[in-house]
């Protein structure tokens, strides 16, 4: 018989002497529903097939354990929720900067830019920099952010409306 550690579990479900509930709803190694029993018979009946009562569903009423080996159920839903992170995208946000006077081919290479970073499902941040006389034209540049806008409407949400921060003007897309 093995020898475990006499302090509660810290993480992952509770198991054998730390589930707290008087009676659970016992599940055994073939996966049958054995019917509610008192904790105390359900730590010996696990104990004679060599297994340990983990409680699966502390909220439940009463609660549901079943027959387990505690070190192979914790592997599992590590190895679990490795693959859930492992699978998950971040969305990152990708910065385009533009000029107001922005000449049109120039325009299309950052378009192109901005469609690539929404289809691979990141947000994008057009920035529109202005310098000397240009700031004494801002609805130059807000026409431009409105042509982006347009442009990018069927894969695109302005997620936030282009507004003055300084010398620059900036706005967010998100994927749709």
């Amino acid at each position: 018989m093995s020898r475990r550690p006499m302090a509660p579990p810290m993480n992952g479900p509770r198991f054998n002497e730390f589930i707290q509930s008087p009676t659970v709803r016992v599940i055994d190694e073939k996966g049958e529903n054995v019917g509610v029993l008192n904790t105390q018979v359900a730590i010996a009946r696990a104990a004679e097939v060599g297994l340990d009562l983990v409680e699966v569903s502390p909220n439940a009423d009463p609660p549901v354990a079943k027959f387990l080996d505690v070190g192979k159920y914790k592997y599992e839903a590590q190895k679990k929720a490795n693959l859930a992170r492992k699978t998950q995208k971040t969305q990152e946000i990708k910065e385009i900067k533009m000029r107001p006077n922005i000449d049109d081919h120039d325009y299309d290479v950052k378009m192109k830019k901005i469609h690539d970073f929404i289809g691979e499902g990141d947000k994008v941040k057009v920035t529109l920099r202005f310098r000397g006389r240009e700031l004494a034209h801002g609805q130059l540049g807000m026409q431009l952010l409105q042509r982006v806008q347009e442009n990018v409407a069927e894969i695109a949400k302005v997620e936030q409306h282009p507004r003055m921060e300084g010398r620059q003007m900036l706005m967010v897309l998100a994927p749709k």
